[in-house]
């Protein structure tokens, strides 16, 4: 019952609607974007280049201190000023997008969809943010299950929702429905408060003798001082700040690793549910139903064991139990063509992947100092994202070598490493930062 108060509360019911609006745009430029390609005849060598479209999302941290630093044109606080002017500039560019025409330009297709791609990665960066800094450190983990959950409906509208559009009234209806249903977190950022952070005196302190220090310089201008002030406080101080802790490189490596082997195997399942003769139309219905209601009731239990286990355990806990989930793949490997094992299989991995995945959001979350939330998440959430593509990318390979069970085996195993190292942390534990930021 406490677990259910704590999700009834006004501030994560905010941060739900929020996480529609990030996960919303995001197959609108991916999947759904290449069947709308497919359907009107561009040719298979293009489409594959539109996965390009998506760097932004790996690259978000880049800009990032522009969004922390920089006053918003729109004079409503520094994290609503930003979203609201972001996400009516996504609104406009999607109606664009459905606007367009792939086969009489399919460039102006490509710049309009990259452009979709780095507003929603900059409207990620404010709403991570937001998030971060409108919570109290209780509410963290509940937060973090309520982003995973409405992450999720946004996708799975802007996916099959939208594709059902489209095949029924066409593609402009189906992007303009999209657009609509983005001012959702227009109306979170117009009703919802600012969040008011609370920042280190020693933060302050640090960028202030920095700004002495140049504006003594007799070789700087005015103006050159204090650009440079601004940039050593925009730039360099979130990275600095975060490599003064104590063992910060456990902490990267952490978030690396922690997702790893989910990864490596999540890039393999569809292919060994192919090998092993099911229908396209199998996988899709089971994915769909039993995979989509085991993610929710997996960001939501993981926000349930922050909250009741404490930040460190939880990851933990919901750590193994990811890497175990793994097993079923095993299961399902030597089963052969078992519809049910199909279901008891996608089921438990997007169970233990929902805890999982809501149990990291809630440390990176705590990792962010309120002077540079934006910058800080968006560096660690591009570190989740690198382990996923660079290491699970080797997971063809190794599954052709290993064979299916011992490749799922391994995947199992890979995330020990983190897990370790999680273990190590925990017994030179520390409060959260936000606890002596906030």
């Amino acid at each position: 019952m406490n677990a259910l108060k704590a999700y009834a509360d006004r501030r994560i019911l905010a941060i739900l609607v929020l996480g529609f609006s990030s996960g919303l745009p995001l197959l609108l430029t991916f999947s759904t974007l290449s069947a709308w390609l497919a359907k009107v005849g561009v040719n298979r060598a293009s489409i594959g280049l539109f996965a390009l479209v998506g760097l932004p999302y790996a690259l978000k941290f880049l800009w990032s201190p522009l969004l922390d630093r920089l006053p918003p044109p729109l004079r409503v606080g520094r994290r609503r000023g930003w979203g609201l002017l972001i996400q009516a500039c996504l609104i406009a560019a999607l109606l664009a997008l459905g606007q367009a025409d792939p086969l009489r330009d399919l460039a102006l297709v490509a710049a309009l969809a990259v452009l979709v791609s780095f507003l929603s990665a900059s409207q990620d960066i404010v709403i991570d943010a937001y998030r971060v800094e409108l919570l109290e450190d209780s509410q963290q983990g509940p937060g973090a299950g309520a982003t995973q959950v409405g992450y999720r409906l946004g996708m799975l509208v802007a996916g099959a929702g939208a594709l059902f559009i489209a095949d029924q009234f066409g593609w402009f209806a189906a992007y303009a429905t999209m657009a609509a249903l983005l001012g959702s977190g227009l109306l979170v950022f117009l009703f919802a408060g600012e969040p008011t952070p609370k920042i280190l005196p020693a933060t302050l302190e640090r960028e202030a003798r920095a700004a002495a220090w140049l504006a003594e310089r007799p070789d700087l201008a005015g103006w050159q001082a204090k650009l440079l002030a601004w940039l050593h406080g925009a730039v360099v101080c979130p990275f600095a700040d975060f490599m003064q802790r104590h063992h910060w490189p456990a902490v990267l490596l952490l978030v690396i690793g922690y997702k790893l082997g989910e990864a490596m195997a999540g890039v393999m399942a569809t292919p060994l549910y192919v090998s092993l003769g099911f229908s396209l139309s199998e996988i899709a219905a089971v994915s769909k139903i039993f995979g989509f209601c085991a993610t929710v009731a997996g960001s939501l239990l993981g926000g349930w064991a922050v909250m009741r286990l404490g930040l460190l355990k939880a990851l933990l806990v919901c750590g193994v139990l990811q890497s175990l989930g793994n097993l079923f793949y095993v299961l399902q490997a030597v089963a052969g063509h078992q519809l049910q094992i199909l279901a008891l299989c996608v089921a438990a991995e997007n169970l233990t992947g929902g805890m999982a995945g809501a149990a990291l959001v809630a440390y990176i979350s705590g990792q962010c100092n309120g002077a540079y939330t934006a910058t800080q998440y968006a560096l660690l959430s591009s570190l989740t994202a690198l382990g996923r593509t660079l290491f699970a990318s080797s997971g063809g390979m190794l599954a052709e070598r290993l064979g299916w069970a011992s490749f799922f085996t391994m995947s199992t195993v890979v995330t020990l490493p983190a897990l370790l190292l999680l273990l190590w942390l925990m017994k030179r534990a520390e409060p959260p930062l936000s606890q002596s930021v906030r």
